[in-house]
């Protein structure tokens, strides 16, 4: 089911010097902000309320386009030209989990949207598997993991879901697994598969076809970084990733692996970075990409076309709302709208019908502050 961006009931428009500010007073899938536009002698004001995201467009009804990094207020030169403008939110939510949950496994399949393992605030590690129906918007419960896992690395291959890795309580240092489970949706069975050269836990996976790469973990398996092929049953060990990290995000785009964020230490009070590094099967050798605006660590992470998007996190000062795209193409990043509500401790995500979804999740830092939020993020048209 596809819901729409903004669909608005009431709008006002408002011209200045061939400027329209778009007030949409209600909208059926994101909340507006209020528009204003003021004139200055040599430029044109543009300001706005809310935590939306600005948007312009040459016409109406027109292609609106994000002012990617839009001051608030923005200035820009008067011009003859109509121009206009309007502030959405590209965030909503859809319904609760079943159950609280963080530092667990997501993956989409078929349309449908995995939550594997975790735990809750009791920080006893589930094996609970929680899926949601986007036609129904409802989650139900299908055959649980073989083992209780938290911080596993989740892929999705060849019509299968892999839950690699991962560890079996809930401290930041040892019970590591090098495990491998593969689940069939035809029979909902789960089947043991070759495991990992390493035992390792928040790590995080990329698929190139029917190769799923995994990176990092914690200590001391910051730096491993490994390839399993799903139709041999195979793992190969490649070449270290250059900056050792765990809790750390990762997607693949045009073939290569981009491997971002993270923290250094086991905790979540450890030193973080804001590395972006990319590795190209092709040259089997790793290359520093343009950092993240900031160090993050606890982070979560999705390519969509050829854009790598990363949400959340956690660290000292708290639980981040950052929200960033990075464009592979120009080696840029970009801060987008923040999250609604700031999260860490998801691994992986799922993209299906233009939406992110972003389930659960800690909104506190450490582990005991599982959540049933379901956050979703509109993506359409915000890639270049």
């Amino acid at each position: 089911m596809r819901v729409p961006l903004l669909l608005s009931t009431r709008a006002r428009v408002l011209l200045v010097a061939g400027f329209v500010a778009i007030q949409a007073e209600r909208a059926a899938a994101q909340s507006t902000g209020h528009v204003t536009i003021v004139r200055s002698p040599t430029n044109v004001i543009v300001s706005w309320t809310g935590r939306g995201t600005l948007q312009a467009s040459g016409s109406l009804p027109g292609g609106w386009q994000d002012v990617l990094e839009a001051p608030n207020p923005l200035s820009i030169p008067s011009t003859n030209a109509h121009q206009f403008f309007r502030s959405i939110s590209r965030w909503s939510t859809r319904s609760n989990l079943l159950e609280a949950n963080s530092e667990m496994a997501v993956a989409e399949l078929n349309g449908n949207i995995y939550v594997m393992g975790g735990y809750p605030a009791s920080r006893v590690t589930a094996r609970t598997v929680q899926v949601y129906d986007l036609a129904q918007n409802r989650w139900h419960l299908t055959t649980p993991l073989p083992i209780p896992l938290n911080h596993a690395m989740p892929a999705v291959a060849n019509g299968r879901i892999y839950m690699i890795g991962g560890q079996t309580n809930s401290s930041g240092t040892g019970a590591y697994v090098n495990t491998v489970f593969e689940y069939n949706p035809a029979t909902s069975n789960w089947t043991a598969r070759a495991p990992m050269p390493t035992a390792r836990s928040a790590g995080a996976a990329a698929v190139i076809g029917d190769l799923i790469y995994v990176a990092g973990g914690r200590p001391p398996q910051g730096q491993d970084f490994a390839v399993y092929n799903v139709v041999s049953n195979q793992w190969t060990t490649l070449p270290l990733l250059p900056t050792g990290r765990n809790h750390l995000a990762a997607a693949a785009i045009g073939g290569r692996v981009y491997v971002a964020g993270g923290r250094l230490g086991a905790g979540f009070n450890s030193e973080m970075t804001a590395a972006l590094e990319m590795y190209d099967p092709e040259t089997g050798m790793w290359t520093a990409r343009a950092s993240m605006p900031a160090p993050r660590g606890g982070l979560n992470g999705i390519a969509v076309d050829s854009c790598f998007f990363t949400f959340g996190g956690e660290g000292p000062t708290g639980v981040f709302n950052n929200n960033e795209m990075y464009v592979a193409s120009l080696n840029r990043w970009f801060k987008l709208e923040p999250l609604p509500v700031a999260v860490h401790g998801v691994t992986g995500a799922a993209y299906v019908n233009g939406w992110i979804h972003l389930p659960g999740g800690g909104t506190q830092v450490g582990g005991s502050s599982g959540s049933t939020i379901h956050q979703v993020f509109w993506v359409g048209g915000i890639c270049p």
